[in-house]
């Protein structure tokens, strides 16, 4: 399989931007986890009995997306495609690792007990896991004496400054264009279907762990591409309208259970 590479890749007109950084070992990160998976990491996340949820949001997609544009080539990438009524759809489906308080796997010490086995994501933080987005330390868990001048630089023009990290950064990244196939067919057997609009919040399945594994097990021995007509959830009256005079099966919810939003709740 072809490998495709992503990099944010921003350079300082002047001298290089460097992000010094290094690990407290405060713990912060280790608290109310909300960790992007393979499927193959939520597969083993599971198997522990820890819950796993698929986040979902959707783009209408012509073909006048400009491909060319790193950013579209990355979103199609990442995307499997679907259609909306009439209209046709890249899904992005996220494996989210979600645990309330500290991560089962985190020692009274701050070390963590499951090291050498934990999630790529895990390994590369700070770091931020989407190319094209700027890593900026105020959004990140970690205290400010984390951070200044005279510890080791952690990233250099948008990149990591280690072969290491950007190693596993680049795995990482990989494997959400390699796992799409996958979790379109994890979709389909869990006959989750609905997308949130992109850039309005996200369309939530929270299957237990359990069910999770079957709906896995079923996935990987799909041979053929799923195709289901997918609809988009919104708690916004005005988007509503707007796919329903484009024929879009489009569904009105209230922030909660189903749904993650990014705005208030319009009626």
């Amino acid at each position: 399989m072809e490998t495709v590479l992503f990099y944010a890749g921003f350079l300082g007109s002047i001298a290089p931007m460097e992000i010094p950084f290094d690990c407290t070992q405060c713990g912060r990160c280790c608290h109310d986890l909300r960790l992007t998976l393979s499927v193959e990491e939520a597969r083993a996340w599971a198997t522990n009995g820890h819950q796993v949820d698929l986040l979902a949001e959707g783009w209408a997609w012509t073909d006048y997306a400009n491909e060319a544009d790193p950013a579209i080539a990355w979103r199609k990438a990442t995307t499997f495609s679907a259609m909306v009524g009439d209209v046709p759809f890249r899904i992005n489906l996220r494996l989210v690792a979600r645990y309330e308080g500290p991560c089962p796997h985190l020692l009274p010490d701050m070390r963590c007990g499951n090291y050498e086995a934990r999630p790529r994501i895990c390994r590369i933080y700070p770091l931020e896991s989407r190319p094209f987005e700027a890593m900026t330390p105020e959004k990140r868990r970690c205290p400010p004496e984390a951070w200044g001048k005279g510890l080791p630089v952690l990233e250099r023009n948008g990149e990591p400054a280690e072969t290491e990290p950007r190693a596993i950064l680049s795995q990482h990244r990989q494997t959400m264009v390699d796992d799409v196939p996958r979790k379109a067919q994890l979709a389909a057997a869990l006959g989750f279907t609905e997308a949130a609009l992109a850039g309005e919040g996200l369309a939530t399945c929270e299957a237990s762990p359990t069910t999770l594994l079957a709906a896995l097990e079923i996935a990987d021995q799909s041979r053929t591409a799923p195709r289901p007509n997918w609809s988009i959830v919104t708690n916004r009256e005005t988007t509503r309208a707007m796919l329903a005079d484009l024929d879009c099966p489009a569904r009105l919810v209230a922030t909660g259970y189903g749904f993650l939003s990014a705005f208030a709740d319009e009626r």
